[in-house]
């Protein structure tokens, strides 16, 4: 039987059974096999392919939803992947258009690589700000910080989510119940009794990924970050806005260089809700 077009194979939703297919495209394109990501994005959010009638996956997308289910506030698009061989064959606009009809009035936003932008720029997305991508072995200052900071326990997290809420802008609780299971650290920061910061420091190959990095101010962010990287042996990993300049300019004093810059863009909203002001890192880019 002759091979079928790939405009005329389905999109299908994909469940936690195409995640080993998922890590292999990813590490068709270049990316790591982050296995451990991808089963967050598939049980936290949506994944949606094209299966290739040859085994594998011609394409995937994945879309995590905030806010109430049944009407959500902001949903993020992230993993957008096309195999190398049915590359540059409009796969990738397919999925987009697919994701962006099924989201309806949804607004999106998602982080663009300068590869991607040009696709999501066609499709109306408008860019609204830059992130910067980290990597390094973190070197801790000698000084303490006067920001208290420690391991959150199960009682924080009624605390974490309200906090989150307010920062974000949108409830991501259906998320943030996953982060005990699946980070390794998870810290908050207090100050008289009260909540005023928490992060995440989760595996990724051979690095731990901060974020979330929710905190009142920069001081406190630092303070995160820091107690983060005491309690691991491996490189850090992290996304941060860029016009948190001071945090930006203090982790590559501390031994983080900037690997990449992706632009953030948004569809059906002019901005992202919430309080940018404290919002330093998202818990992964492909989520945001």
């Amino acid at each position: 039987m002759p091979t079928p077009s790939l405009s005329a194979l389905p999109i299908r939703r994909l469940t936690l059974r195409d995640l080993d297919a998922c890590a292999d495209l990813s590490e068709d394109r270049g990316w790591p096999r982050e296995e451990h990501k991808w089963g967050l994005l598939l049980t936290a959010g949506k994944g949606y392919g094209i299966d290739d009638p040859d085994g594998g996956l011609v394409g995937v997308c994945t879309v995590t939803e905030y806010g109430p289910p049944e009407r959500p506030s902001l949903a993020a698009i992230g993993m957008m992947l096309v195999a190398e061989r049915h590359a540059r064959q409009g796969v990738g606009r397919r999925l987009m258009r697919h994701v962006v009809s099924a989201q309806g009035t949804t607004p999106l936003t998602l982080y663009a690589t300068p590869y991607g932008r040009p696709l999501y720029e066609e499709l109306g997305f408008k860019d609204i700000g830059r992130s910067e991508m980290l990597r390094g072995r973190f070197v801790p200052e000698s000084a303490e910080s006067r920001i208290a900071t420690r391991p959150a326990t199960a009682e924080d997290l009624t605390a974490i989510v309200r906090l989150d809420e307010e920062v974000f802008g949108a409830d991501r609780t259906h998320v943030l119940t996953r982060l005990p299971a699946f980070v390794d650290q998870l810290r908050v920061a207090e100050e008289d009794g009260r909540l005023i910061g928490y992060a995440a420091a989760w595996p990724n190959m051979d690095t731990h990924v901060v974020g979330p990095l929710i905190a009142r101010d920069t001081e406190t962010a630092k303070a995160l970050v820091a107690s983060l990287a005491a309690g691991t042996g491996r490189p850090l990993r992290t996304d941060i806005d860029v016009r948190h300049e001071d945090l930006l300019a203090w982790v590559k004093e501390r031994g983080l260089a900037a690997v990449a810059v992706n632009a953030v863009m948004t569809l059906g909203t002019a901005q992202l809700p919430g309080d940018g002001a404290r919002r330093f890192a998202p818990l992964t880019v492909a989520a945001g």
